[in-house]
């Protein structure tokens, strides 16, 4: 699993190397990345950095490493990003090695500029709550613009094509040991503190990355199928897509509607589904990116 998921990534790596971006295109990814770094840098060095907080991966490690040297934290975040960025150069592709590589720099520059400002809050769980939001939602803005400020994970693809274990497995692994490393650095209430942060910091990852309106799939199976999917491109503005399918059980023929809807809209299509046909089977999932087609929501009149 795990190596197949790496071999996908190469590849879709290497198909965007091919598509040129227009001027627009690149220097929207540039702005972005250069905004998401300046606002880890905000997090690390305004709430964490000052309050002994520190965050999971590389960014956790070079805190540490900082706090027990005393030299600056942005030649941590360098030293130690770069050379697992040039290790999986191949398995990332050339593109995004250079975006995570002017990320990584751009951060370590912000947080030299801001080393000597002072801290908003000495409160450490405040200092983990707004780290750990502003931390996420930059660390998002990267990854959405193409990069990565993290060498954590390009180092667990590496692992994990030679172990059993699963990326997110191996991440999982390294963050929690280098939280627990924060317990003996910097104390166990700094610690859970971190935890917490981190926390955050990844809930907000997947909202910048996915959006506030995340989008859903939905399959519907009903033999009221016709006016389940007329309302529901009258009352929420929805395409829908009919489908033919059988059952296995039965062998009966099946009518699936399936269609794409944000979670706000997700009450009401629930409601629709109840009113006209309340024993159809219906299945809701997250969908993390939605491409094409005809998903632009129509007007309601």
């Amino acid at each position: 699993m795990a190596n197949s998921q790496a071999q996908a990534q190469a590849q879709a790596h290497a198909h965007a190397q091919h598509q040129k971006l227009t001027r627009l295109k690149f220097a929207r990814r540039i702005f972005f990345m250069i905004i998401g770094a300046a606002l880890v840098s905000i997090g690390l060095e305004i709430f964490l950095v000052p309050n002994h907080i520190i965050d999971g991966g590389i960014v956790g490690i070079s805190i540490i490493a900082s706090h027990l040297s005393g030299f600056p934290l942005g030649i941590f975040l360098v030293l130690l990003n770069l050379p697992f960025v040039l290790l999986g150069y191949k398995q990332i592709g050339k593109t995004f090695a250079i975006s995570t590589t002017f990320s990584v720099i751009v951060m370590s520059i912000g947080t030299s500029l801001l080393h000597p400002v002072k801290a908003i809050t000495m409160d450490p769980l405040l200092a983990a709550v707004f780290g750990g939001i502003i931390l996420g939602i930059g660390v998002g803005l990267v990854i959405r613009s193409g990069g990565s400020l993290d060498g954590t994970e390009i180092v667990a693809i590496l692992f994990s094509k030679k172990s059993a274990f699963s990326v997110g497995e191996i991440v999982m692994f390294f963050n929690l040991f280098i939280l627990a490393s924060a317990g003996f650095v910097f104390g166990w209430d700094r610690a859970m503190y971190s935890l917490i942060a981190y926390f955050i910091a990844y809930k907000m990852i997947d909202i910048t990355i996915e959006g506030l309106d995340q989008s859903k799939s939905v399959w519907i199976i009903s033999d009221e199928y016709v006016k389940i999917g007329d309302s529901i491109t009258n009352r929420l503005g929805r395409g829908v897509t009919y489908l033919k399918g059988e059952g296995a059980f039965t062998g009966d023929d099946k009518n699936v509607i399936f269609s794409v809807i944000t979670r706000l809209e997700e009450a009401k299509l629930k409601s629709i589904v109840d009113d006209l046909d309340p024993k159809a089977f219906l299945a809701i999932g997250n969908i993390h990116d939605v491409k094409g087609g005809r998903f632009k929501k129509k007007d309601i009149h």
